[in-house]
Parts: C-alpha cells; structure tokens; sequence
C-alpha cells in the first residue's frame, strides 16, 4: 500500500491484522497471552479519550491491545481514521467477536478482556484508563 503522507508514513510500523473465521478465539494473534479488544469509532468521543490511555496500557506490554472500528473500515480507510485518532495498537480488519461468541457492542468505547486461554472475562463498557485495566488484570490473574 502507498503512503502519501507524511502523517501516515508514522504508521508504517503499525501492525494491520488480517484474520479468518475460525473456531474460537484463534482469529486473535497472541494466543496465550492476556489480551484487550476495544471497540472504537472516529465519531465516538469518548472513544478519543480513551486511545491515549490504551496507547500507554500496550506499550506497557501488561496487555496486548487489539482495536476493531465499530463501523467496519478496512484498508486506507482503517488506517486513516486510527491515525486520526491516534491508536498505536494493533488494528484488525475483521472483528474476532463471533468467534469468542460475543456480540457485537450496542455502546462505545466497548473493551473485552480474555485471558490466556482464550475466554472473554469482562466486557467493560465505557472509556477506560491504565490503570482501571491493570488493577481488573491483577484481580483477574489471581
């Protein structure tokens, strides 16, 4: 793909997931791992509150960090509105819910938590920060 400008030529180490349909929640990278799926759109402004506190919880590596558009972009689209947004996390293309058997959100922001052996433990509704996320992860690995 073409970058045509330097703003998304930032973008170039960021990370466009593709995945398939399968079984469980083998459509998400980093199997094994704890994980967050947050579910966000460019018209949601507590969405924009949030990415900059989800930016900060991945780059912490306590939680990989998946971003999935609520509206369904792909492509140059995907990534235009994460850079308008700012997200450095990882962006999928395809949303991984079906296959953990979770419906698709009614609220945004929407965060999943699935734990290592691939089961979603809390759907958390509403913005989220850094620290609420590794307080409910440290709870959870109890």
């Amino acid at each position: 793909m073409k970058v045509n400008t330097p703003h998304l030529a930032c973008l170039s180490a960021l990370l466009l997931v593709l995945t398939g349909c399968g079984q469980n929640d083998t459509a998400l990278p980093n199997a094994g791992d704890w994980r967050g799926v947050n579910y966000w759109a460019i018209w949601c402004g507590p969405c924009r509150e949030e990415i900059p506190e989800l930016n900060a919880l991945h780059h912490n590596s306590a939680l990989t960090v998946f971003a999935v558009n609520y509206d369904g972009q792909q492509g140059e689209a995907l990534i235009q509105q994460a850079a308008e947004l700012g997200i450095t996390f990882e962006l999928l293309e395809q949303d991984p819910g079906p296959d953990l058997g979770v419906e698709r959100p009614r609220v945004l922001p929407t965060t999943l938590l699935i734990n290592p052996e691939g089961i979603v433990t809390d759907t958390l509704i509403g913005p989220q920060t850094q620290e609420s996320l590794l307080n409910l992860l440290e709870v959870r690995r109890l």
